[in-house]
């Protein structure tokens, strides 16, 4: 497959499943770029023995992983003096809500409700329930992205429900 038609045809999957981890349409699009350039330079390389969207998906994931990781880091060691009040010591900000543009109006606030919890949800198990609910994909082409059997797959997202279901339960309707 050509790149050209490879990012008409994934780009927009790709960029749905980047902000569904950075939460944030800025960060995405940085991502999704960076997805591309990686796809661009290992195309030539790319061995036939998996799906090319299972292979860009991967790399899509990792990519999030990694830039949610550095940004953790880059805040654990950041300057921590400027987000409190020099007075009274309490954190002058909060991180705003995250709503995913996909989402109904009247869904937001339960939107951002899920993804608040999602954050919480180990690796594994927040990529599973992505990939399966946010990114529909089926449960062979999601186990082959992230390299599980479909049993261990299902196993992953069950538990994710179970948190989910758990940490929603206070949540009003």
């Amino acid at each position: 497959m050509e790149f050209n038609e490879l990012y008409e045809t994934l780009k927009h999957r790709v960029y749905n499943t980047v902000l569904s981890y950075l939460q944030s349409a800025e960060d995405a699009e940085e991502i999704t770029q960076d997805v591309f350039v990686e796809v661009f330079h290992k195309l030539a390389d790319f061995k036939e023995n998996a799906q090319v969207s299972t292979w860009v998906y991967r790399i899509a994931i990792n990519k999030s992983l990694d830039f949610l990781r550095y940004k953790n880091r880059k805040k654990r060691f950041g300057f921590m003096s400027s987000l409190f009040n020099q007075e009274s010591g309490e954190l002058q900000f909060d991180k705003p809500e995250f709503v995913h543009p996909g989402i109904q109006l009247e869904r937001k606030e339960q939107a951002a409700q899920l993804f608040k919890a999602l954050n919480q949800l180990p690796e594994n198990q927040k990529t599973a329930f992505i990939l399966i609910y946010i990114e529909q994909l089926p449960y062979a082409e999601a186990a082959k992205v992230m390299d599980l059997s479909v049993k261990a797959l299902e196993s992953l997202v069950q538990r994710a429900k179970k948190t989910l279901r758990d940490k929603l339960v206070n949540f009003k309707n």
